[in-house]
This record gives structure tokens, C-alpha cells and sequence, in this order.
């Protein structure tokens, strides 16, 4: 296996210019291209069936073809438009069908062109299933092939109505026509309900028509007839190799039977995507197994092909005689024309190198017949090389074949019960087990004497296939025949009981339907978690990164529905796996190859390398196997010591030093064949060049200290210990163990004495064993989700059954808090109620906050239905009752008044809010900047007061976003006593307070410390003697004992008596707690009258039964002496709101469950960008109490339009569509969703570049009033524009290394424009840089080195990164480089670009190659806005930053039309020099040439303070050097505008002696640094136009990720962009 290798050959995107020139493109300009400048011609049928013949089946499905007619809209533009039912061919149905198979490969929307003609849709599915039925003569396998792949799209695409209703029918209760008789009346006596509306179904077939009839019945044995088809191609398939006379003629067929072979995975597919949803599953798995399905193609000769036999016959009859060197001749010519059909890429090099040895031998001194027997003997080489390929690609696909048909197997057998959806348990399953072989005994001691000893053994003893065989093999097919009949297996033997069915099928039909089956659950606990080199780097098990989505694979899809938990959580650990063992392999190659492992001269082996995550191992035993647990046969723990050396940089070092317990790394054996000095081909197969051979892994229990003791982690710090030997103490995996174990006592090497690497991998990446324990820990238990929860998990059931306005349980009146800002805003944030105050005065002077009761919601489907006339609001029962509260008065200090929010929440939001608060399901769809983040904050508050004994889990996809989400929850009135912060990402937060756990104990123990010191003072205040502030308990007695009978007693006296005034200054007077509130501020009491000093006095008392009730919580501190023992509590008994990322939640999930971790509401945000798995485990991190699962609430927000979820397999990321979210499926299957519908980030004219993509997207009315909205961007003509970038120098986009796009004219013209900016006045912190692709930002960066850097007057922008690490985030301007010049690209998805439009503000200026992206049709309606506009750059430099032109107004002048990016670099130089100019000039400084210019101070005294905007700058900043004293200025607000220096005064002399060149960029920071190198450039009498640049402060500037514009950086830099994988399919296309 190789690594990464670029194979770009038949399959590459085409690029622009050969789209140009094609004859597709000519024929889309000319008939259906929708930007053609030609006029359209009339539809031409003939059109469609040249081009079938020649480009689509002419070319056997080229992809490169059908990409080209896909991409020039032929499907929406042509085919579908022109479809007719009564006069489409052949070629026009299979035309239509191969571009929806491409749109699927593509991944873009499939369906939407076929809405057009909605009407038309059912004709030509019908057409399709006719097509797909038609013989072998008319229609070929590849066609077959390219049908069957369309079923699989159809039958995977339930959610859209076009397309449910057609293939409804194909797997409905009709079809059971298809299966024996008595099976069905079996059934029908099973299932009384069947038997009805069989019944029904025979009545309406009476009404029918001949030719309805004749439709109907053709629908219900479809797919009975299809597999009937399946079979009769497998059983051509021959398992026989070549003789010597047929060896010509055999090879030819080679590729009739891929075509076969293709045929049959693809069907294998199909039958089990039908397997596994329950809708389709229900009635044809009983067809499917009456057709013995399963048994067949396992029997098949398929099945037995031995790997490559055809291809060793053909070499070994190829041998140097005289007659059979013609035939050598020809198989090498038969086969090269073979492959140039099949393997281009491989056939071009193999002429290559042939053409070349034969042109040398024409210039060798060699009889004509030695230079025969030479070019012949290459001819030889090349064809076996060329088969050697072929004989692996059919090996390959009988591989492929066998792992689907084992898939086919699972599901087929599925534990569930089809016709009511429930899961069987073990014990169900087995109960069936026993009925059948029962059924089987009774059946053959009533009328087979034959098994007699059969009938009367034991069932344990006879249900092993083994035993099973050995009582049926002696019997006859005959007698096997009518056994099958008895049981309804097969049909009546006909009357000379003579049977059609071959032995084998019969005997195995028997076997497989009684053998007991293996448990699936036995299988997953006893398999090793960590994946091993035979594992990893096996291709038919973890496919490579250059999936192309053509073919299918033997893995597991995620669609919109699943069968049983069990499918749900087995699928998810499959995938979860797979993707894990990809990025391990990744992670190996890596890491091993930077450590140049060599074979020494006395054959050890030696590193030449180094591996930052990689180090070799000192010495490597097994220190403990500890026994078996009952009923395990492998050990419960394995530990091992790994001795290493870490001699690194001290960073490094601490890396290594800081593994944290539970991190997972990789034990590696090496033994490379090669000497000292070789060199690494990374084109090359990875393991042999290295020597693997054993991979396993482990986990790490901690670092040993100096005697051996492990260190424990904790708030301590480590001990720092002598020397660079550091020893790691790990777990190994107990079944790998015990696997290894016996291999060793059979002969095998001893795997744990050769492990001489220990490689570890980046923490956020390595969470896998965590997470596939945690989903094997859900399959092992019972996995209790919420009743209203568990039919719309798996996709099943009323889709909105979930929503509040369903569920028995709706709360009609709550607290809103402070949701609403005023009576007019809750009447606002209601249009469709009619609102009613309960109110002495109608509601006027009424302030929030307020109590809302609602109308009972009526359900769905239970709607009245209202005339014309009717006016809901007047509908008596859509009042909404509001009435006030005042919340009771805190205290009289100012932190005890309620913290209020300050959001005017649209109606819109306020739904969202209102659903978020009623128990059930609440799905928010949140369009960019439509304040989801606020949203959900406001929920949690209403729900923190509404509920105060309930607990919310929120839970984040990134620590960025539950950090912004955490730091606004802590704005709002909620107590900071329940907030508590989970996980890693505490450290981000801005603010100094710790809220992680042990931040949480030493908060509440120093808060402990604080009140009993308050506790003390009242004491003091009292006058009461003793102690009682010591601990938690005596304060409560002080309490129960003296506060409260004080306070008591003070009520029974200033209370009125009957028809008495209160008298307010008997409460000031009689309040006993007046020397305790002398702190607070005075007056105290007002003394205006009675009512309002009593409501102080009691808000006081308040303010002290608090500080006792806190106290009586934090008593259990006292209690728990541990800090482990106070965190437990406190994250089981005291926090309120619990704060984690899905990540954390999947790896904590066990410990959570076992120290009894419980909570009642769930907000999930960043929903749409979580795995699917990831999103599921946080419902089960409690264990259920009396069998049900306490959770009430579960808020999703998120949006499904942006990106998804990070996959870095191709393979798993389109054909397993992993990438799914669970937030998008329930989008997909119909559920409820709340869409905010009104932004306020961005200008509504940018927006509208992105809100076409939303339902209903309008804006905020402050993105029109607020003055940065209503004035125009400074030097620009437009708020957004598309300017078009050709070529520079001839070079569009570039690849330096494969998927690493870059385009040089792009970034330079970006970094202009950013320059522009600059001088113009922007502020650096409001610009940031985007593109798409990982490769263009590195270029940016390093472009931004070379011009500005630098530069303290233009700097950097504030982010240069790709719009994937972009999501989340917004700035004001934004410059995008969308790079592409050849194929557009990943940006095709929709969802990419809705992201890469949304990120900006104020401004959007996009770089690209325009004639590439108008032409996208899934981009069109975002470009067809952009190229409205001009496509050529349009200033106003005579404008200056800020301005006072509005928005709706031009510049003055006329515009200055950058024409390309030359043009733009030249301009940005001038016009800095300009600036120069007109600075040195402002400040009078003499001389002649104003280029070289410093800053300087004169100063009377050693020190000197000057101001310059935002930043001061003293002394510790003056570094004194010769005559000057240098210092660094920071300008914010603009070159024009030089800050003002005090107490000195500011020069700027001509400074030819340091040689500063304006052009050249200094970062602002340490000025002595700066001077120091202007000396050495000085000494060195160089002067260089662009400076060089400092690495030590660059690293640290660009996060160590500059490279240079030639070199790309290394996969480790690389990695953590998901583009960088997400491009790698491109090559495959």
C-alpha cells in the first residue's frame, strides 16, 4: 500500500480550459448551457441519443464524461424539460439515470430538477423498472449496473414525497404474491390484521383494469423477478480458469465478467439498504427469504473463486517457444487493449516504459531476432505486471462480493419482529430458535423415519451446523425437497417427486434455517478495540482517502432510519472505528516515516530521523496479568512499563511528560530491510520500505517517579526528575493479549518482546477507545431512551410527535422572567394572540416581569378549520393571559438586584423560546447571525427560575462555542453557585473565575469562608456570644436559635393591628438587624411610608436567610474530606447547569453514569456539526430509574444549510454519509423545526447572497439604522464584489503537493486589497482573510510575510484561515479567495458556500475565476447576484476611512478600475509611497528622499510616556541607540493620523544609516530587537526590498504555521484542517 499519491488520470476533474474545447460543452452552448452566448437551438432527440452513444455508453460511464454533461446542466436544462412518456427511448431514460447517479456522487441535491415536471416522475420510474427487466441482448451489465444504482438512491431517499410514493408500491403487502402459499397463510394466522387487507387487496385488483392490472402486477414482482435475475448472473459467472487453447479468448472476457461482478455488488447493495429500513424491510424480507436469497449467492461460484487463477493459467502457458511467441505476442497486445479501456492511468506508464526500451534497442548492436526475443521478453513483463493488477482487482471485488453478502447475511437475520418493529431480545431470538427446530423434530418423526435419531435427540445437542450436517447429508434431494415442503421452505415436489433444486442449496436452505445463531453482542465484547497492522492497512477493511463514490463498499450507511438501538449504536461503532483506524494509519505513516528507520550494519535498527509524536523505546515488559474475571477467558488487566529517552526541547519534552491517564498510544515493531542512508519515497508502499510489522496499542495509567511509584495526577505539580529516562506505565488491551498469547504457544513470535517505537497522538484527535467503549457499554446495557424520544430516533412514527404542542404533558403557565423587555414587546412577540392583562388599571405602567398562561395547544392534524372571515386573534381560545410579578425584594446592596436581559427578541425567537420551555422535542434552525447563541441562553434562564429542582446539560460541539455560550449565561441572573463547566476548555473562558470542578469546590469552600465570616459579623451585631461562625452546623443553630426568633418576634410588633396604619418608623426602629446592614447603602429604610420600608426590611432578612441557606449546602464540604469526594457532590447534588462538549461527554459517559449523574433538560448547540454517535450518548449519561429515562427536555440548535460534521475518509464520508448529523435527519425526516427568520450580522444586501438558501430570511431593523449599516465601506464602489482573477504568468491554480490547491494571483491580489485597506484607515482587527482551501492559506500567510507583515502602520489582518475554521465566526470585512481555476471543487456544496458568504458584516469582496463558478448550477443563485455586479475591482482611493457617504450613494469621481492583480500591486506601492509623502510632509521633514524614515524620541529625561491610540507606551519601551532613542508605535486609527507625543517631541529624520525601507515591515513589539537587526543589515551594507523575516517571532505570530509559497507544510500542520481531506476527491473525480 502506498501513501499519499495524487492519481489524477481518467478520473481528474476536467479543467476549464478542456471544457471549453470539448464537444460536450459545444453541444451545451449550442442546445442547453444556460450562460451561452449563442443563440439556443431547438430540441433535437437525436441530440440525446448521439450523445448517449458515444459519451456516455460509448465510453462505459465515463466519469469524466458524465461529470462534463452533468456539470453543463444537461439533466435540468435538456433531459428532463424534454421528457416525454409516450416517446422517450432507452438512451433518453438511462441518460437521465446516469446523471442523477453522478449528482449523488457529487453529493449535491439529486431530486430538485424533477419537481419542474413533477407529474412526469411516475411514468418514467415505471419506465426505469421496465428497462431494468429487459434481456441480456438489450441492454449491457453496465447499464444494469448504473439502474440498480439508481434504485439504491431511491430507496435511500424516503424522506422526499416525489419519490416515496413511487417506490412504495415496489414493497408494500402485495407482494407477498411472491412467496409459497401456505408461508403466507402461516403468517396471515399469525397476524389477523395481514389477512384483512390481503383480503382488501383482492377486492380492489377486481376493479382493476386489464392494463392497471397488468401495471400492478408488474410493480408486485419487481423485485422478485429481479432477483430471479441476480441468480441466473451469478450462475453465468464461471469458477473455471483458462486452458491453454481458450487463453486469448478467456482474457477477452475478463471484462464481461467485472461487468457481472460490478452487477452483483451493486444488487447486494440494493437487497441491503432494503434489509435495513424497516419500511421496506417488513414485507420483502419474507420474500427475499422464500426466494432463498441469501443461500444462493453464499453457494455461488462466486463465493469460490480461487484469487487470480484465471491470470496464474494465462502465465504459465506463456513460455519462449517459437509457436506460442506470436500467441505471447497477442495475449500482451489483447490485454493492453483490455486495460486501456479499464486502467488508463496504469497502461499509459506501462507504454511509456515499453516505447522507450524499444527505441533504445534500435540503437544496440543486436540481431533483429535478439531485439524480437528483447521487445517481446518487455511485452511479457509489462503484460504480467498488467495482470498482476487486473488479477488483484478481481480479487479485490471477490472480496468486496463476500463482505456484502456477509452484511446481507446480518440483516437478513436481523433481531426484530418486521411486522410490529419491536426489538427481540436474546431470549425471544432463542425461543424462536428452539419453535423451528422443534417444529423440524416433530415434523420428522411424524413422516421422515429416515431421522428418526434426529426427532428424538436433544435440542442442544443437534442445532450446531455441524450436527445438522451430519444428519441431512445422507439424505437424497428428493427426500431434502420434501422436508423443505413440509416446513413451507419450498414448493410441492410435483408428482414423480422429483426436485429442480440443486443438493447443495436444499441441505444448506435446512442447516441455515435451524443452526443456532451466534450471539453479535459475544463477538463485539470479546473484539480488540485497538486496530493492528492487519487491520490498518488493509484496504477491504478501511478504505483508501481516494474514494471517488463510484463503486459501492461493505460498510454500513447512515440514513434517515435504522431498525432496532441495536442497529442505531452497531452501525455508529462500525463507522466510529473505521474512521479511527483511518486517521491511526495517517498518524503511523507520518510519525514513522520522519523517523527514517534504517537496518544497521549488525542488523539492529536505527532511527535517522526524529518524530515529534513518535520516540524509540529504551526497553519495553509486561509488568502485571491479572486473572480472568468469572466467565472471561481472557486476563481483567494487563500492564506494561515503556521505557523511553527524552532528550528533546524542553516543549517537546513536556508534551511527553504531560500525558494525562486514559491517553491512548500505539506500540510499534519496525524492522526496515533497508541500509543506513536510504531514502524515503513517500510514493511508495509505506511498509516495506519500513520494516512494520506489529502495531498495537495502549493505553497510558500515568508516569513512574525515581522509585517507581506512579504519579499521580492532581492540583500538585509533578515532581521534576533527574536525567532524560522517563518510564510510562500503560494498560494493554486483555483480548489482544490473550489473541497474541496463543498465538505465541502455536509457534508465533512473541509480539511484546520487539516493540522498539511509541508513538502518541494529538489529544483532541484521540478520544476513539473512549468512545467505542462508551457505545459497547450502551449495547451491553439497556439502553432506555424516552418513550416520546425512541420511534423519531430511529425514524419512525409521526415525525412531530415529540413537538410541546403533542405531548400529554404541556405546561400552560410559566415564568418568562426577563424575556420581554416591556408590555409593547410581549404584545409584539405574539402577532397571532390576542393578549389580556390581569390588571387593576388595564395593564398600564405594567412591567416585566411577566406570567404567561396559554391556551391549550391543539395537536397536529386537530387544527379548526377557519373561514375566510374568521380572525383568529378574536378566537376565545387564543388568549394569552399576562399578568405581573415583582420579584421579592434581595436585599439592599447593589449586587443583590436582579441581572435583566437586555435582547429585544424577535417573535420568532420568542417561539423558540417558548418551545424550549415546554417538555418534548425543540429543533431551532438558525440561520447565520439570527442570535441562536442568545436564544438558548434565554431558555436556560427561564428554565433555571421555572424549574428550580431541575438540572440542564448543555452541550457544544467546540470549546469556542460553549465558551461564548457559558460566558453569557454567566451575565444573566443565575446564581454562580450551580454553573459548573466540564472538560478541557475551561482555561478559554474570559473571565478569571475557574468553573471547571475542583474551580467549583475551591469556589464554594472560599464562598463557605466568606459567609461564615458574614455569619460572624451578624453575630458581632447581635450581641450574641460564643462561636458560632466555625463551621456550617453551628451557623444553622444560630440561625434556627437566634436569627429567626428575632426576626419573629420583630413581625409580631410592627405588624398592623385590625384597621390600623403600619407605622414606618416603628420598622426602621424596631428592625433587629440595623447594625448588620450599616455596610450597605444608607438610608436604609426610606421612611416615606409603611408598605415600602416593610418590603426592605423583609428584602434584609432575605438577604440573611440566604447566606444560612447556602451554608446548610456547602455543610456537606465539611462532611467530604477529599477533593474527589467534594467534586462527586457537587456535580451530583449542588451544580444546576452542567457545561460540556460532546466529546468530553463521550468520554466521561461511564463515569458520569456510575457516580449517578442526573439531569432533566438537554441544549444541544452547534447541533448540525456534531456526529450523529456524539449527539446520541449525551441522552444516556444517566442511568434510567424504575426502567425510565427522567429526561424532559431536549433543545437542538443548529443549521443543517452549513457545514457538517468533520470526516476525513472520503470513503465513509459519502458512501456511509457519516457526515450526516442527527440534527440533519431529523430535518430530513420531517420533524418540527423553529427557523429564526431574522439576522442582524450582515447588510442586507450581502445577505442576500446567502438568505435565498432559508425559508423566510429577513433582517433586523438595526442592520438598516445603526450608523456602521447606513454609511458606505471607504474606497469602494460596492458593499460586495466578485472581481475575476486570471491567470499570472500562465499559472491559474497550482498543487505543489497532491490536494494542496493554491493560486498565487489570488492571494497577492487579497493581500493588495488588505493593504489598500489599510491606508485607507480599517482597522486590522476588522479584516480577515478566507479561502477554501488549506494550501491558499498558507501562501496568504506567507505573502502577508513578505509585504506587511511586519509593518507596525499595516500589520496583519486578524485571521487568515479557511471558511471551514471560519464557521462561528464573523468580522466585519472579509476578503475570499475561492482559488479554483481548473474544477470548482468542494465549494459545490451548497452548504460550504452559504458559510463562506455569511462570515462578513459590512463587506464581502470574493476572488475567483468567474467563469468556473457561474456555470455551477448549485451555486448559481448566489453567482447570478455576484456577476450583476462588475467583475473588475472599483475604488475610490480619494475617500479616507471613516466616511459620511451613505450607503445608497456613489463616490465622487469615477471609479478606478483595477483591470487585473498586477495592476492592483502596482497601485497599493504608489499609493503607500503617497502616504509617505504626505506624512513626512505634514510633519516638515526635510530631505530628498522620503523612503527611509524612522520614528525617534528626544528627551530631557530618561524617561518619556507617549499615548498612541489604544496602547501607552513608556520607558520599558525605549530602547536607546547612538543619538536616538528608538521606540515602537502601534497606529490604529490610520497613517494619517500620527499620535500625539507628551512631555517630548517626535522627529523623523532621514535615516539612510539604518537602511529602514518603508516597504519593508516591522511586527510591533520589542524595539531593541528591531534596532539590533536594522544594525546587522546596516553592517552587512545590504538592503533588501523585502526584508526578511523573523522566525522565532513569526512562528509565534502565525501559530508556527508558515511555509514557504514553494514547500507545502507537513501532514502534521496539515491535519487539522478538514478541508485538506475533504479535497482529496477531487483527484478520484
Amino acid at each position: 500500500m502506498a501513501t499519499k499519491v495524487a492519481t489524477k488520470g481518467a478520473g481528474a476533474a476536467p479543467t476549464v480550459e478542456q471544457i471549453q474545447s470539448d464537444i460536450i460543452t459545444q453541444l451545451a452552448n449550442q442546445y442547453w448551457a444556460p450562460y451561452s452566448t449563442v443563440p439556443r437551438a431547438a430540441y433535437n432527440p437525436k441530440v440525446i441519443e448521439d450523445v448517449y452513444r458515444k459519451e456516455i455508453l460509448g465510453t462505459k460511464f465515463s466519469i469524466r464524461r458524465v461529470m462534463l454533461l452533468e456539470f453543463s446542466q444537461y439533466l435540468e436544462n435538456y433531459l428532463w424539460p424534454n421528457y416525454s412518456p409516450d416517446k422517450a427511448t432507452k438512451a433518453h431514460i438511462i441518460s437521465i439515470i446516469a446523471m442523477v447517479n453522478e449528482k449523488f456522487r457529487e453529493r449535491v441535491p439529486a431530486w430538485e430538477s424533477f419537481k419542474s415536471k413533477p407529474d412526469n416522475f411516475a411514468a418514467f420510474f415505471r419506465h426505469v423498472l421496465q428497462t431494468g427487466l429487459q434481456d441480456d441482448d438489450d441492454i449491457s451489465y453496465k447499464e444494469r449496473t448504473a439502474l440498480i444504482a439508481f434504485l439504491i438512491h431511491c430507496f435511500n431517499s424516503l424522506g422526499e414525497d416525489l419519490i416515496r410514493e413511487q417506490v412504495q408500491r415496489l414493497v408494500s403487502l402485495p407482494i407477498w404474491i411472491n412467496i409459497l402459499p401456505g408461508r403466507r397463510e402461516a403468517i396471515f394466522r399469525q397476524n389477523h390484521k395481514y389477512k384483512k387487507f390481503w383480503n382488501v387487496v383482492k377486492k380492489n385488483d377486481l376493479k382493476l383494469s386489464e392494463s392497471e392490472k397488468t401495471n400492478v402486477e408488474f410493480d408486485r414482482r419487481f423485485l422478485s423477478n429481479h432477483m430471479e435475475k441476480f441468480c441466473e448472473v451469478l450462475e453465468s459467472i464461471d469458477v473455471k480458469g483458462l486452458d491453454d487453447s481458450s487463453c486469448p479468448i478467456c482474457i477477452l472476457k475478463v471484462e464481461v465478467e467485472e461487468d457481472k461482478i460490478h452487477y452483483c455488488e451493486r444488487f447486494l447493495e440494493l437487497m441491503i439498504d432494503l434489509e435495513a429500513q424497516l419500511p421496506t424491510r417488513r414485507f420483502f424480507n419474507t420474500v427475499m427469504d422464500d426466494a432463498h436469497l441469501v443461500i444462493k449467492a453464499s453457494l455461488s461460484a462466486l463465493t469460490q473463486r480461487e484469487d487470480g487463477k484465471l491470470f496464474l493459467q494465462v502465465c504459465s502457458h506463456l513460455q519462449f517457444t517459437e509457436q506460442k511467441l506470436i500467441l505471447k505476442v497477442g495475449v500482451a497486445s489483447t490485454i493492453t487493449n483490455l486495460i486501456m479501456m479499464n486502467l488508463r492511468k496504469q497502461l499509459a506508464s506501462a507504454e511509456t516504459l515499453y516505447n522507450k526500451v524499444c527505441s533504445h534497442l534500435q540503437f544496440t548492436e543486436q540481431s533483429p531476432e535478439q531485439k524480437l526475443i528483447l521487445k517481446v521478453g518487455v511485452a511479457s513483463t509489462i503484460t504480467n505486471l498488467i495482470m498482476m493488477n487486473l488479477r488483484k482487482q478481481l480479487a479485490s471485488a471477490e472480496t468486496l462480493y463476500n463482505k456484502l453478502l456477509d452484511m446481507l447475511k446480518f440483516y437478513a437475520g436481523f433481531e426484530i419482529n418486521e411486522q410490529t418493529g419491536e426489538a427481540l431480545t436474546d431470549t425471544e431470538m432463542m425461543i424462536m430458535h428452539y419453535d423451528r427446530i422443534t417444529s423440524l423434530q416433530k415434523a420428522a418423526f411424524s413422516n421422515f423415519p429416515e431421522l428418526n435419531r434426529f426427532a428424538l435427540s436433544n435440542v442442544a445437542n443437534i442445532d450446531t451446523r455441524e450436527t445438522l450436517m451430519k444428519h441431512f447429508e445422507p439424505l437424497s434431494s428428493e427426500k431434502l425437497h420434501e422436508i423443505g415442503a413440509h416446513l413451507n421452505l419450498l414448493e410441492k415436489p410435483d408428482k414423480e417427486n422429483k426436485t429442480t433444486h440443486d443438493e447443495k442449496i436444499l441441505r444448506e436452505l435446512l442447516i441455515s434455517y435451524h443452526e443456532r445463531r451466534k450471539s453479535q453482542l459475544e463477538s463485539l465484547n470479546a473484539m480488540p478495540l485497538y486496530p493492528t497492522e492487519d487491520v490498518i492497512w488493509d484496504e477491504n477493511i478501511v478504505p483508501m482517502e481516494y474514494f471517488s463514490g463510484e463503486g459501492c463498499l461493505a460498510l454500513p450507511k447512515l440514513n434517515i432510519q435504522f431498525l432496532t438501538l441495536h442497529d442505531y449504536l452497531l452501525r455508529n461503532f462500525n463507522l466510529f472505528r473505521l474512521e479511527s483506524t483511518y486517521e491511526i494509519r495517517q498518524d503511523i505513516e507520518d510519525s514513522v516515516s520522519r523517523m527514517r528507520p534504517w537496518k544497521a550494519e549488525d542488523g539492529s535498527t536505527y532511527f535517522g530521523g526524529w518524530a515529534r509524536m513518535a520516540q524509540p523505546i529504551v526497553s519495553f515488559s509486561v509488568v502485571e496479568v491479572a486473572k480472568p474475571n468469572i466467565g472471561e477467558n481472557h486476563p481483567s488487566r494487563v500492564r506494561a512499563d515503556v521505557n523511553i529517552n527524552l532528550n528533546l526541547r524542553t516543549m517537546i519534552r513536556t508534551e511527553w511528560e504531560n500525558l494525562r491517564k486514559h491517553d491512548v498510544a500505539f506500540l510499534i515493531t519496525v524492522r526496515p530491510p533497508h541500509p543506513i542512508g536510504t531514502r524515503y519515497k513517500h510514493n511508495e508502499h509505506f511498509i516495506p520500505q519500513v520494516g512494520l510489522t506489529y502495531v498495537r496499542g495502549c493505553e497510558v495509567e500515568g508516569m513512574l517517579d525515581e522509585n517507581g511509584h506512579l504519579i499521580e495526577e492532581g492540583p500538585e505539580p509533578k515532581p521534576n526528575l533527574p536525567g532524560d529516562t522517563r518510564t510510562f506505565r500503560v494498560w494493554l488491551d486483555p483480548n489482544q493479549y490473550q489473541e497474541d498469547m496463543t498465538a505465541t504457544m502455536n509457534g508465533h513470535e512473541d509480539v511484546y518482546d520487539s516493540f522498539n517505537i511509541i508513538m502518541r497522538r494529538k489529544p483532541k484527535e484521540n478520544n476513539f477507545k473512549a468512545v467505542l467503549e462508551t457505545i459497547r457499554d450502551l449495547m451491553n446495557t439497556e439502553c432506555v431512551v424516552p418513550d416520546w424520544l425512541h420511534d423519531i430516533i430511529l425514524g419512525y412514527g409521526d415525525p412531530g410527535a415529540a413537538r410541546y404542542i403533542n405531548m400529554p404533558n404541556q405546561i400552560l403557565e410559566l415564568d418568562w422572567n426577563d424575556t420581554f423587555l416591556n408590555l409593547d414587546h410581549l404584545k409584539a412577540s405574539f402577532p397571532d394572540y390576542k393578549i389580556q392583562v390581569k390588571s387593576d388599571n388595564d395593564g398600564v405602567g405594567i412591567r416585566p416581569p411577566f406570567k404567561l398562561t396559554f391556551p391549550p395547544c391543539k395537536k397536529s392534524g386537530q387544527k379548526r378549520k377557519l373561514d375566510e372571515s374568521d380572525n383568529p386573534v378574536d378566537d376565545p381560545d387564543n388568549t394569552i393571559i399576562v399578568e405581573a410579578h415583582v420579584i421579592p425584594n434581595r436585599g439592599p446592596y447593589p449586587y443583590n438586584q436582579p441581572k435583566r436581559n437586555q435582547v429585544a427578541f424577535t417573535p420568532t425567537q420568542i417561539e423558540a423560546v417558548r418551545a424550549g420551555m415546554q417538555p418534548g422535542l425543540t429543533m431551532v434552525v438558525g440561520p447565520p447571525g439570527t442570535g441562536k447563541t442568545d436564544v438558548a441562553v434565554q431558555i436556560i434562564s427561564n428554565l433555571y427560575h421555572n424549574f428550580p429542582d431541575q438540572r440542564t446539560l448543555i452541550v457544544t460541539h467546540s470549546n469556542q462555542a460553549l465558551n461564548q455560550l457559558f460566558e453569557k449565561i454567566m451575565a444573566l441572573d443565575i446564581e454562580e453557585r450551580h454553573l459548573l463547566r466540564l472538560g478541557h476548555g475551561e482555561e478559554a473562558l474570559e473571565t478569571e473565575k475557574d468553573f471547571s470542578r475542583y474551580g467549583r469546590v475551591n469556589y464554594v469552600l472560599a464562598q463557605r469562608l466568606e459567609l461564615l465570616a458574614e455569619v460572624g459579623r451578624l453575630q458581632d451585631s447581635l450581641g450574641v456570644p460564643g462561636d458560632v461562625s466555625y463551621t456550617c452546623e453551628t451557623a444553622g443553630h444560630f440561625f434556627l436559635y437566634q436569627v429567626l426568633s428575632r426576626w419573629e418576634e420583630f413581625l409580631s410588633k410592627v405588624k398592623p393591628q385590625d384597621g390600623q396604619e403600619g407605622n414606618a418608623e416603628k420598622v426602621k426602629e424596631l428592625f433587629p438587624f440595623n447594625k448588620f446592614f450599616e455596610n450597605a447603602p444608607q438610608p436604609v429604610f426610606k421612611g416615606r411610608n409603611y408598605d415600602e420600608d416593610m418590603d426592605i426590611a423583609e428584602g434584609c432578612f432575605r438577604h440573611i436567610r440566604k447566606i444560612f441557606q447556602q451554608l446548610e449546602e456547602f455543610r456537606a464540604f465539611e462532611l467530604l474530606r477529599s477533593g474527589t469526594e467534594r467534586s462527586r457532590y457537587l456535580l451530583v447534588k449542588e451544580a444546576r447547569i452542567i457545561a460540556m462538549t460532546c466529546t468530553h461527554a463521550a468520554l466521561k459517559r461511564r463515569d458520569l453514569a456510575e457516580v449517578g449523574f442526573q439531569y432533566d433538560n438537554i441544549l444541544m448547540e452547534e447541533s448540525a456539526q456534531i456526529l450523529e454517535i456524539e449527539t446520541f450518548i449525551p441522552l444516556l449519561l444517566q442511568n434510567p430509574e424504575d426502567g425510565y429515562n427522567r429526561l424532559k427536555r431536549w433543545i437542538m440548535i443548529g443549521d443543517h444549510h452549513q457545514l457538517p460534521p468533520v470526516i476525513k475518509n472520503m470513503a465513509f464520508q459519502k458512501f456511509s454519509n457519516m457526515e450526516q448529523s442527527l440534527f440533519t435527519r431529523f430535518v430530513r425526516l420531517g420533524v418540527p423545526t423553529v427557523d429564526l427568520d431574522a439576522q442582524g450580522r450582515a447588510r442586507p444586501n450581502i445577505c442576500s447572497l446567502y438568505n435565498w438558501r432559508y425559508k423566510k430570511l429577513g433582517d433586523l431593523p438595526h442592520v438598516m439604522m445603526w450608523p456602521e449599516y447606513r454609511v458606505a465601506n471607504p474606497g469602494f464602489f460596492f458593499d460586495y464584489q466578485l472581481i475575476d482573477v486570471q491567470n499570472f504568468n500562465g499559472v491559474g491554480e497550482s498543487e505543489p503537493n497532491p490536494f494542496f490547491y493554491q493560486n498565487l494571483a489570488e492571494a497577492e491580489y487579497a493581500v493588495g486589497l488588505f493593504m489598500y485597506m489599510r491606508l485607507q484607515g480599517y482597522a486590522a482587527e476588522k479584516i480577515t482573510i478566507l479561502t477554501t482551501y488549506n494550501g491558499q492559506k498558507h501562501l496568504i500567510r506567507d505573502v502577508i510575510n513578505q509585504r506587511c507583515g511586519n509593518n507596525p502602520l499595516i500589520g496583519r489582518p486578524h485571521k487568515v484561515t479557511t471558511v471551514d475554521r471560519y464557521q462561528g465566526q464573523q468580522n466585519d470585512y472579509v476578503l475570499l479567495s475561492l482559488v479554483r481555476t481548473k474544477a470548482v471543487g468542494h465549494l459545490r456544496d451548497v452548504r460550504r458556500l452559504v458559510v463562506a458568504m455569511s462570515r462578513a458584516r459590512l463587506g464581502l469582496y470574493i476572488f475567483a475565476r468567474v467563469s468556473l463558478f457561474q456555470n455551477c448550477f448549485e451555486l448559481s443563485a448566489a453567482f447570478t447576484q455576484l456577476t450583476a455586479r462588475p467583475l473588475k475591482l472599483y475604488l475610490a482611493p480619494q475617500e479616507r476611512y471613516p466616511t459620511q457617504r451613505k450607503q445608497d450613494e456613489s463616490p465622487q469621481g469615477p471609479p478606478l478600475i483595477m483591470k487585473d492583480m498586477p495592476q492592483m500591486a502596482k497601485f497599493v506601492y504608489d499609493f503607500y509611497r503617497e502616504k509617505v509623502h504626505s506624512i513626512i510632509a505634514q510633519h516638515g521633514i526635510q530631505g530628498d528622499n522620503p523612503n527611509y524614515w524612522r520614528v525617534t524620541i528626544t528627551a530631557s529625561s530618561s524617561k518619556a510616556d507617549c499615548t498612541t491610540g489604544r496602547r501607552k507606551v513608556t520607558s520599558s519601551d525605549i530602547y536607546e541607540h547612538k543619538d536616538y532613542v528608538a521606540i515602537s508605535i502601534q497606529i490604529e486609527s490610520g497613517l494619517n493620523q500620527l499620535c500625539d507625543l507628551t512631555q517630548s517631541l517626535v522627529h523623523l529624520h532621514k535615516c539612510d544609516s539604518l537602511g529602514f525601507d518603508p516597504r519593508g515591515f516591522q511586527k510591533p513589539g520589542d524595539t531593541k530587537q528591531f534596532v539590533e537587526r536594522e544594525q546587522r543589515r546596516y553592517d552587512q551594507t545590504r538592503t533588501e526590498e523585502h526584508p526578511g523575516v523573523d522566525s522565532d517571532s513569526e512562528d509565534e505570530a502565525a501559530g508556527g504555521e508558515l511555509q514557504n509559497t514553494e514547500t507545502a507544510p507537513s501532514k502534521e500542520e496539515k491535519s487539522d484542517d478538514k478541508e485538506t481531506d475533504m479535497e482529496k476527491a477531487e483527484s478520484c473525480q
